[in-house]
């Protein structure tokens, strides 16, 4: 291990003591500045914000497309009633579907090859349809048309017979099974369960990347030996605390534009308007938990790079504080979307380190008490003073040692 390398003349040779009369908070916020105005012109930062946004709008379209939104089935009848029979039984079997009156069988089957209707229905003798379509009879469509077309011929039977087709038809509707599950099923919002993965998905991104942009700058700036220039006027923990700041506040916006294209799209496609999921609170609670999570992970990070000198060994010392961000967005995202009320999971939530990827998903989720987010916030926050003590420590020891890789313990005893 070789000893720190001289500051500029007039500084301590400890970095510890400034020489310009710079308060904590101005010398912080000037660090701050100093990354934010770095990494927003970094063309790595704009195309991963790009992409995060892409993917989360893609997936709300997914989502979309796979509740059954923008797929509107266009039908037309030749008379009134024929109508009204169709768009009763299409809203029985909960089809999205418009349906008309149009004026003869030929109007209808101009509308039917220019495609602005995708059946015509043409009512036939006893009580059954024909359907008019350009090349195949939609998927959907099909059985419920069968179904209507049953309906019409026993009420054809029923009327020939002398029966009342009302009064067999209220009895039909009201006879049924009537099933008495021991374990019923918990029914799923489709809309909370792609949140959930999408909030997993974006947290862990976001967290991962900021953390080690944090770590990749201490090294970048400990072999360039810009770190000598800037402790001759700044203390270490400043400079840490400023790094941290700057970063966290660039993820931060991308975060905060990546929930704003995902609210803005959710809202465009309707997709809220049928679900259980409370948009506002959930994005609020994204960005508290990634302030929380980076807070924790990239104090950590930043120490554990200080102890490296080239960009080769940042991965190695960083990796068991990656590994351990990795296990709990594996498991949130193998388990919470399936498995909402997982009591291991719930658990886990709690846990300082492991809270900023799991209860974000379990607030999406809407498996999360109200009382539970705060209680694992106010655990988490308990522990970052010790873990900001640790790394300061870490950090202002081993920040200005070049050469071989400084040992935690001697860092901490420094």
């Amino acid at each position: 291990m070789t000893a720190p390398s001289p500051l500029a003349a007039g500084a301590d040779p400890r970095g510890l003591s400034p020489v310009v009369g710079l308060s904590p908070a101005r010398a912080t916020w000037l660090i701050a500045q100093r990354e934010v105005s770095t990494r927003m012109r970094q063309r790595s930062y704009l195309i991963t914000t790009a992409l995060l946004v892409v993917a989360v709008v893609a997936g709300i379209l997914v989502a979309h497309a796979t509740a059954g939104g923008g797929s509107t089935v266009a039908v037309g009848a030749t008379d009134q009633t024929t109508a009204t029979a169709v768009e009763q039984a299409l809203d029985a079997a909960g089809l999205d579907a418009t349906v008309t009156t149009v004026t003869d069988r030929a109007a209808g089957e101009r509308q039917v090859r220019d495609g602005d209707l995708d059946a015509l229905i043409v009512p036939a003798d006893g009580g059954s349809l024909t359907t008019v379509v350009d090349r195949e009879l939609n998927a959907r469509l099909a059985p419920v048309l069968d179904g209507l077309a049953r309906q019409q011929a026993l009420t054809a039977q029923i009327t020939a017979l002398g029966g009342d087709p009302t009064t067999v038809a209220a009895a039909v509707g009201q006879a049924g099974v009537q099933v008495d599950a021991l374990d019923p099923p918990v029914e799923r919002d489709l809309t909370q369960v792609i949140a959930g993965y999408l909030v997993g998905i974006v947290m862990f991104m976001a967290l991962m990347m900021c953390s080690q942009l944090v770590a990749q700058g201490v090294v970048e700036e400990k072999t360039s030996r810009v770190v000598e220039l800037l402790l001759a006027t700044v203390r270490p923990s400043h400079l840490m605390a400023g790094k941290v700041a700057g970063i966290g506040l660039v993820g931060l916006i991308q975060v905060a534009v990546t929930v704003g294209a995902a609210a803005i799209a959710s809202s465009a496609t309707g997709l809220l308007d049928t679900s259980g999921l409370r948009v506002g609170p959930t994005l609020v609670w994204a960005l508290v938990w990634f302030l929380v999570g980076f807070v924790t992970y990239a104090f950590v990070l930043a120490a554990l790079a200080a102890l490296v000198s080239r960009q080769e060994e940042v991965s190695s010392v960083i990796t068991p504080v990656t590994m351990l961000m990795l296990l709990p967005y594996i498991y949130g995202i193998s388990v919470l979307p399936w498995d909402p009320a997982n009591a291991l999971a719930r658990t886990l939530s709690f846990i300082p380190l492991l809270s900023p990827f799991l209860m974000p998903m379990r607030l999406a989720l809407g498996t999360a008490p109200l009382w539970e987010p705060f209680v694992a916030l106010a655990l988490a926050l308990a522990v970052v003073p010790l873990l900001i003590w640790l790394s300061g420590r870490i950090y202002a020891n081993a920040v200005l040692r070049t050469g071989a890789r400084v040992r935690l313990k001697d860092a901490l005893r420094a």
